[in-house]
């Protein structure tokens, strides 16, 4: 029988294990983050242990987000536990059988030029607030930078004036995912669009320090936007825009990560490159660390599949018709 473990030891066993990870070169904020509300909701619930009961108490709070969402938190505290396990052999360990079934991920969206251009046109609609006064030029200048620099949404939430070069148009992106910095090239178009929002920066007074962050507002001063600050607004204009898929699907912001990597790999057959020897290139410049990362933003889609066979056919379609090149 597993003993249950005290809720106010957990603060500090949580500390010890985030450091143990962190030793190992992981970064653990967003485990540390889960585990510290966990805490915080049993303590709040004065429960007095962790055990099979409590956390089942907990896991229930977790309903109404997705059973993917919910699986990952739950092996989270399951890793937790084993990790105290070690020290304390009959400590409580929840089965990860009777987690949340991991489900398919859903199919990316993948936005096409015509669409981003509706976006963009759409953001005149958007209505600027005392707390955003940039709002306009603030989702415009995201929608540039996550479409045509495959930016992830927390990427694009951290960069600071240090971060950008306007004359070059060259970001540095610092530390993100996988512990991995970068430097990323704008293309014409967008860094001509960066210069342009910074004039318009500049004009409303939004701070110009190196550590000020790009997408500024004034809420409780000149803070960056929040996750759900600046998803509120896209969302908003995928709708306006009506940007939808063939099955009448309202794409997630991700998905524009996942339309650059789409449409960088149409432009190269568009323009016979060889596509193999580019999938690296697009590996660094999206982040990753191995092409296999990347191929996970490669969906096969109608356009690329045509384009494939074209250019097989060129090569060789002879092959397959008997004939000589």
């Amino acid at each position: 029988m597993s003993t249950p473990m005290a809720v106010s030891d957990m603060p500090a066993a949580i500390a010890g294990y985030v450091d143990h990870q962190r030793a190992l070169g992981r970064n653990y904020s967003n485990e540390e983050r889960i585990l510290v509300s966990m805490y915080r909701w049993l303590a709040q619930s004065s429960v007095r242990e962790l055990d099979q009961a409590s956390f089942d108490q907990w896991c229930d709070t977790m309903v109404p987000l997705g059973p993917n969402t919910r699986r990952a938190r739950q092996l989270m505290a399951h890793k937790f536990c084993l990790f105290r396990q070690r020290a304390e052999p009959g400590c409580f360990v929840p089965d990860p059988m009777y987690f949340a079934r991991s489900c398919p991920y859903v199919r990316p969206i993948i936005v096409q030029p015509d669409q981003v251009a509706r976006m963009l046109a759409a953001t005149t609609h958007l209505a600027p607030t005392p707390g955003s006064p940039l709002l306009p030029a603030v989702v415009r200048m995201a929608i540039v930078l996550l479409y045509t620099a495959g930016l992830r949404r927390g990427e694009l939430l951290r960069l600071t004036l240090r971060d950008i070069e306007p004359a070059s148009g060259v970001l540095q992106i610092r530390e993100s995912k996988f512990h991995k910095s970068r430097l990323v090239p704008l293309s014409t178009g967008a860094a001509r669009e960066l210069r342009h929002y910074l004039r318009k920066r500049l004009v409303a007074s939004l701070g110009t320090g190196p550590e000020t962050p790009l997408l500024c507002n004034t809420t409780r001063g000149l803070h960056g936007y929040t996750g759900t600050g600046i998803s509120r607004p896209i969302h908003e204009l995928f709708e306006l825009a009506d940007v939808r898929d063939v099955e009448g699907r309202c794409p997630r912001i991700h998905d524009l990560r996942h339309s650059f990597a789409v449409q960088a790999l149409i432009r190269w057959y568009q323009e016979g490159a060889d596509v193999q020897s580019n999938l690296p290139k697009l590996a660094m410049y999206m982040g990753h660390i191995s092409i296999v990362s990347t191929a996970y933003y490669l969906p096969f889609v109608p356009t690329i599949a045509a384009l494939a066979s074209e250019r097989f056919e060129k090569h060789l379609g002879h092959v397959l018709g008997g004939g000589k090149p």
